[in-house]
């Protein structure tokens, strides 16, 4: 169809997706929480919980005094915590090890490694490339969606959560890391140069009858400054029309998705989060409300999830866009990464979360007000047809005066 773009697009995946290159994307953040040490008092009875964990100890005893071989006492640290939190049956909360935590907290959108997304294979539990960065180490080598990781310096990485793999794989830029990745029936090694980069996180351009389209594929730091750029880039105020296409985009920070929901609501809840307690705290827009008045519609599909979903549904919710697509992944919860006395964290489920009107997604996803399935089938021009696209350029067309 003529004047749809060409748009590099993320495969589709049913669980979350991260960036190697410094940082694990986590859904979104809520903040840290405050550590709280009880101590039971010298003498004093066990209470419930201390009952229930004696015998933990005494594994942890059996074990040290009686296994074939010595053991590290860390790790049967590591595995106690991980089994603790694997327990929760919460697919979004996890233990991240010491060696691996520091590089779970970056979310400024500038990184350094070797420039790919990846994902976890749901029939395997295999890690593979999702997505090559334009313009990044990756590319030059060769990588390809799809190359499986085997091996990371020697080491072999079978059964490494995604946030331990993006641990190992980056670092300073100069510096040499060497991977083995499965590709077909063969084991192919990259000698790969990591280097320093930004995420190339926001694209725009003027399509069809003078719409601006702007996709964002992450929330971090600097996503509300990337789109306040692209919207005066394609001047926003003198076009038909806003395509604002968050297919494919897996979350980011709480903070930012905030930043991004007030450009486009000018008062108002963007989102309620409720804890176990049920206490609901309710988030309003920030007033960096940008005065948009044009038509506005919101690409979505079934990888777009937790920020994504809070912008889907607060605009959704609001009555400032109309959302087409198809429906959302369903994250309705948010996350935090408490720090443990060994150096590692949790990322731990705190919250709920719900649109300004008290909807809880979580597993239901947004459903579009106008739906429509992704079929790539049709080639048009050289390239895969774009049917949720060309739908919103309809749409945009019936807006006209």
């Amino acid at each position: 169809m003529k004047g749809l773009p060409s748009i590099r697009r993320h495969s589709r995946i049913g669980g979350s997706l991260i960036v190697i290159l410094v940082v694990f994307v986590i859904g979104f953040a809520a903040g840290s929480l405050s550590q709280s040490h009880t101590d039971a008092q010298e003498g004093a009875a066990p209470n419930d919980t201390e009952r229930a964990f004696e015998p933990l100890w005494d594994a942890v005893s059996i074990i040290e005094s009686r296994y074939v071989d010595p053991v590290d006492v860390d790790t049967l640290v590591d595995g106690a915590i991980r089994g603790m939190v694997d327990a929760l049956g919460d697919a979004h909360s996890g233990y991240i090890r010491p060696d691996f935590c520091p590089r779970s907290r970056d979310f400024s959108g500038r990184f350094s490694g070797i420039g790919v997304t990846i994902k976890t294979d749901e029939t395997t539990n295999r890690i593979e490339v999702a997505t090559v960065i334009p313009n990044t180490p990756a590319e030059k080598v060769g990588l390809l969606p799809g190359d499986i990781f085997h091996e990371v310096d020697g080491q072999r990485v079978s059964g490494f959560s995604q946030a331990e793999l993006s641990a190992i794989v980056p670092g300073p830029p100069g510096t040499t890391v060497i991977i083995v990745f499965e590709r077909g029936d063969e084991f192919i090694s990259f000698e790969i140069v990591r280097d320093s980069f930004e995420l190339p996180n926001v694209s725009y351009e003027i399509i069809g009858e003078n719409f601006a389209y702007i996709a964002m594929l992450d929330f971090h730091d600097l996503s509300r400054s990337q789109l306040d750029a692209a919207l005066g880039a394609v001047d926003i105020h003198n076009t038909g029309g806003l395509i604002f296409d968050i297919r494919n985009n897996p979350g980011g920070t709480l903070a930012s998705a905030i930043e991004v929901g007030s450009a486009f609501i000018e008062d108002g809840v963007l989102l309620r989060q409720v804890s176990r307690e049920q206490n609901e705290e309710v988030t309003r827009a920030s007033g960096e409300y940008l005065g948009i008045d044009v038509p506005i519609v919101v690409l979505v599909d079934e990888t777009s999830a937790s920020a994504a979903e809070v912008i889907a549904g607060a605009m959704q919710d609001h009555g400032v866009a109309t959302i087409i697509g198809e429906t959302t992944f369903g994250k309705g919860t948010v996350q935090t990464l408490p720090d443990l006395s060994n150096g590692g964290c949790l990322r731990l489920t705190i919250q709920r979360w719900l649109t300004p009107d008290g909807h809880w997604i979580h597993k239901q996803g947004i459903t579009p007000d106008i739906t429509v399935e992704e079929y790539r089938a049709e080639r048009v021009d050289g390239r895969a047809a774009d049917p949720q696209l060309a739908a919103a350029i309809e749409f945009l067309e019936s807006q006209r005066d």
